[in-house]
């Protein structure tokens, strides 16, 4: 039998080993969160306080800007405070409410990515009865339903993962706690754990990204057979490519990390691309998906624009 002790805390990596760069990597993560939360907020404001920008496209876009600003906050405050500690130790109930997070928020994000998917096509396929299927009542509904499966999916990884016995090294092989290095320490049965995350993770993973293909497919055939306006087919197709960037963004983190099967992927892997959906995708997200919509543009000259000038004056 190994010696199975009450765990209080766990140690986690920094990004770097080396000393020297450890200033240099606070202040790049310190201006990305900074940039992160400036972006994502902007948004945010202008969605609740522009009357024309009460679609359900925004409403959606909206709920997309808050999960990147909570996506970033569980994560990058405790990579830049062990940048700067030499101890960098996390409580257990302070890395399983991490851990929850982190899936609650992944997961919500690949839903509604496949409910913007969803307005597209209504949008593009159906517009006469768009305000009528798209209801305000419906939206709120969607956006409730992907944060409440969300919620429970995460529950039942923070639950099964915090009922492990940890007997090995306490010593996290990464920057922030996530199943698969958790499971690394545990000294229990973990063969649950790992069919939990391999089939309901990629079962709600790959579903929601079936369903974002699908109403693409669905798109692009509807323009290609019933539109002979290539004007019509252009602009169609600018509105969901940017979309379609940020669902490459998104699930191509995810594959690598939770789809793939384990003997295939390294630790030190999952860290480089735990850096690029914590921190990297939620700065490109507005700049790709929303900076390049003109309606938005406007509506930041209009709101922030008229603060300037007041301010000035």
């Amino acid at each position: 039998m190994e010696n199975v002790s009450t765990v209080d805390e766990f140690l986690l990596l920094s990004l770097t080993s080396v000393q020297e760069l450890q200033p240099v990597f606070f202040m790049m993560f310190l201006i990305i969160y900074l940039i992160n939360l400036a972006e994502n907020g902007a948004i945010l404001i202008i969605v609740i306080l522009e009357p024309k920008l009460h679609s359900p496209m925004y409403f959606f876009l909206g709920n997309l800007s808050c999960l990147d600003i909570c996506y970033s906050s569980v994560t990058l405050p405790k990579v830049l405070m062990n940048l700067l500690s030499t101890r960098r130790a996390i409580s257990f109930l302070g890395c399983i409410t991490q851990l929850h997070f982190f899936h609650f928020l992944g997961s919500t994000e690949a839903i509604l990515l496949a409910l913007m998917a969803f307005d597209r096509f209504v949008a593009i396929c159906n517009p006469l009865r768009y305000t009528v299927i798209m209801n305000p009542q419906l939206c709120v509904l969607l956006a409730a339903v992907a944060w409440l499966i969300s919620f429970f999916y995460a529950l039942m990884h923070s639950v099964m993962t915090a009922r492990l016995d940890f007997c090995h090294s306490l010593k996290l092989n990464h920057f922030l706690c996530d199943v698969k290095p958790l499971l690394e320490l545990a000294c229990s049965n973990t063969e649950l754990n790992q069919w939990l995350l391999s089939v309901v993770t990629g079962s709600i993973s790959m579903g929601a990204f079936f369903l974002t293909l699908l109403s693409y497919f669905y798109i692009i055939g509807f323009l290609v057979l019933k539109n002979r306006s290539c004007r019509i087919l252009h602009k169609a197709l600018s509105t969901c490519a940017s979309h379609f960037m940020v669902v490459c963004l998104f699930y191509g983190p995810v594959g690598f990390t939770y789809i793939r099967p384990p003997s295939a992927t390294s630790m030190s892997e999952d860290r480089t691309v735990a850096v690029i959906y914590s921190a990297i995708t939620p700065v490109l997200n507005p700049v790709i998906y929303t900076f390049r919509n003109k309606e938005v543009m406007l509506a930041l000259k209009k709101i922030f624009g008229r603060k300037l000038f007041k301010d000035c004056h």
